[in-house]
């Protein structure tokens, strides 16, 4: 009998001990993805490239929360979340965790993924290892690629210490001797350009039948003394400083693109919030830099190895090393079919990404572009890529006198610079273009298309999970649905009118909408199966999504946990509830999925008495998502399609031991274990049955 049923006291759902901090949370699963290095089930290359997108998450982490929790230190306006953590305690545990996890990333590296990369012939050359002809090489490539765009910076009172952008590979250098003008100043910095690769490859005939790569860094080190005639450099040490990267645009401008253009600059040389160096740097050196910076020792991060990983991405191509390759598969519903709005006319079709390919929702764009039966089509547009099939074709679709709307999302953080050009690209073609409402991100991923039939007007429509992004369509996991299912059409039309025009908040048949109507929904839903609970009913909630952070469904959750809803969750990144506390989470797993792909897929499930609703939507469970975001949530409503999606997003997650991470009640993770004959991974089980 639970507290709630037996009316015994109520459990204080406030209780700071029954929250995880989101900034750890977010850490936790960042140390996860490092993890994946040491897993010897990923081929070698693919290991490495685990090791480097831990590094540019690392990247994102110091220059987003990180630099958010020194600003609010620094303006004392810091305040407690449901975890009751204060800034100056959270930064104090990053510290902690980051500087081991940085350690154990480079431990990986220098001890078990470059010798084994060298096994295979794959080797990242240090200078002590160049051979005579390799030597000469580098030499010859220095001087003729390398030099000529290299501007070395002496330091005296008429040149002070330069404004060194964001995460850029500088070095700092000690001269011996005096230059042309007698100065002897002793000290330099040289700054790598970001036009110069970090990594270059070696031509076959001196790489001994294999790949060998030698880093900038190790070319500029062995001539950097060429940079400085007539004097001799007697050390010289790379370093990168991490600042401040996220934006504050007054969203009251006249023109916010103009606005939040103007602030892109600043994002280069925001305030310091992170120093890396090389672990030989001297230690005179290092506090002149961390001074130098208005940094203390807590924020430098000495590292045994280059200290940019993230440019370490590089092409190998060595089939064995990397995943199989793999074609995703075009369902049979639309290759049966000439046209798409046919096969949409035959029912709704589901796709699930990347195991299903992303083609048919950029053909669905190509064929309305061109068909004179297509009056008009809607988007919206948070991430697409510079170079972009969705944009080619809204392009011209315009061009071709359609009536086309994007709403673009210029706020979509690190994608800014490529929204606002997407958006004058789209303007120059006659599209018309809005940036959504003041104050709220359009995070909703929705394509409508308005077309004359033999029967009058037809809606068409698209909604989706994931952006509208054909190269991470590759490698996100995500869940789209084309329909012509008038209701969900009519529904997305009048979305567009919100977000276009003005006036009361629009009345929906199908979709959810946030901020008016998802929160409140997911509430009510946890509700009714935690009354089916008390009733001594079955009662059960599914649900999958990248992060759990808002304080009113984590408490509804427990509620639910309590009277006996049986819970499983799988959240990929942060989770802000704690699983497994005796006599309040006891009923609620959490599980996070790390592997080939990132997991990206929102997909809501509730028993329901039997009926097993299933909803899919764009919307995590935080409260950006579900109060200051416009956000769609869509109902799987094909009794085939619910089937298959419970089937291939949900159960089969469950079930896997391979690539699942299990939460526990203090906020750690622990790597589900099995046994090599009952392994199951959720994401090769769909590359077998989809693909």
């Amino acid at each position: 009998m639970n507290d709630l049923a037996a009316g015994q006291p109520a459990i204080d759902l406030d209780n700071p001990d029954f929250y995880v901090n989101r900034e750890l949370s977010l850490l936790q699963f960042n140390l996860r993805v490092l993890e994946q290095a040491m897993d010897e089930r990923h081929p070698l290359m693919e290991r490495l490239n685990f090791l480097l997108i831990f590094s540019s998450n690392m990247d994102e982490f110091f220059e987003i929360r990180v630099a958010g929790l020194r600003n609010q230190l620094e303006k004392n306006i810091g305040q407690p979340g449901p975890d009751g953590l204060l800034p100056d305690e959270i930064l104090e545990r990053i510290g902690i965790i980051t500087h081991e996890a940085v350690n154990r990333q480079y431990d990986i590296l220098n001890n078990i993924i470059l010798p084994a990369l060298a096994d295979e012939g794959v080797r990242f050359l240090k200078r002590e290892d160049w051979t005579a002809e390799q030597a000469e090489w580098v030499k010859r490539y220095f001087r003729d690629q390398v030099y000529p765009v290299l501007t070395p910076i002496a330091l005296d009172p008429a040149h002070p210490f330069p404004r060194l952008v964001n995460k850029s590979l500088n070095f700092i250098v000690s001269l011996d001797g005096k230059d042309a003008f007698g100065r002897s100043t002793g000290l330099a910095i040289v700054p790598a350009p970001r036009s110069l690769p970090r990594l270059i490859r070696m031509p076959k005939e001196i790489s001994d039948g294999g790949d060998c790569f030698v880093f900038l860094s190790s070319m500029i080190h062995a001539h950097v003394s060429d940079l400085f005639p007539g004097m001799k450099a007697s050390g010289c040490y790379q370093f990168r400083v991490t600042r401040n990267a996220d934006l504050e645009v007054d969203e009251s401008a006249d023109d916010l693109a103009s606005a939040l253009k103007g602030e892109l600059l600043s994002r280069r040389y925001g305030d310091e919030v992170r120093l890396e160096v090389a672990d030989n740097c001297p230690r005179h050196f290092t506090e002149y830099l961390l001074n130098k910076f208005e940094l203390s020792s807590d924020d430098l991060y000495e590292v045994n190895g280059p200290v940019n990983l993230a440019r370490m991405f590089t092409d190998v191509q060595r089939p064995r090393l990397h995943y199989p390759p793999f074609l995703p598969r075009v369902p049979a519903s639309i290759k049966n079919h000439d046209s798409i709005f046919d096969a949409m006319e035959q029912g709704d079709i589901l796709l699930n990404h990347p195991f299903e390919s992303f083609s048919p929702v950029v053909n669905f764009l190509a064929e309305a572009a061109r068909d004179p039966k297509v009056l008009a089509i809607k988007q919206t547009i948070y991430r697409t890529g510079t170079d972009s099939e969705i944009l080619d074709h809204l392009e011209t679709a315009a061009r071709n006198g359609k009536e086309v709307t994007a709403v673009v999302e210029l706020r979509a953080r690190f994608d800014e610079e490529s929204n606002i050009e997407g958006a004058r690209r789209l303007q120059e073609a006659g599209a018309i273009v809005v940036y959504g409402i003041v104050g709220y991100k359009t995070h909703s991923k929705m394509i409508l298309v308005v077309r004359r039939g033999a029967d009058g007007i037809k809606r068409y429509a698209h909604l989706g999970t994931g952006n509208y992004h054909v190269k991470t369509s590759k490698i996100y996991t995500d869940i789209g649905l084309l329909t012509a299912n008038e209701d969900l059409c009519q529904d997305v039309h009048k979305i567009f009118l919100e977000l276009t025009g003005m006036g009361k908040p629009a009345r929906l048949k199908q979709l959810k909408h946030s901020p008016f109507t998802l929160h409140k929904f997911l509430l009510d839903m946890i509700e009714f199966e935690t009354e089916q609970a008390l009733s001594g009913n079955k009662a059960s909630i599914i649900a999958k999504f990248n992060s759990l952070t808002d304080p009113a469904i984590i408490r509804a959750l427990y509620r639910a946990a309590m009277v006996g809803v049986e819970i499983d969750l799988m959240v990929r990144g942060m989770c802000g509830l704690r699983p497994g506390i005796p006599g309040l989470s006891e009923n609620i797993r959490v599980r996070s999925i790390i592997g080939r792909f990132l997991e990206h897929t929102r997909i809501y499930y509730f028993w329901h008495q039997g009926e097993e609703p299933v909803w899919c939507s764009s919307a995590d469970w935080m409260e950006r998502n579900l109060i200051n975001r416009v956000e769609t949530c869509f109902p799987i409503t094909d009794s085939k399609l619910k089937e298959r999606l419970i089937k291939e997003g949900l159960e089969i997650y469950l079930q896997d031991n391979v690539q699942a991470w299990q939460m526990q009640s203090d906020g750690s993770y622990q790597r589900v274990e099995n046994a090599l004959a009952d392994a199951v991974s959720a994401q090769h089980w769909l590359l077998e049955q989809l693909v």
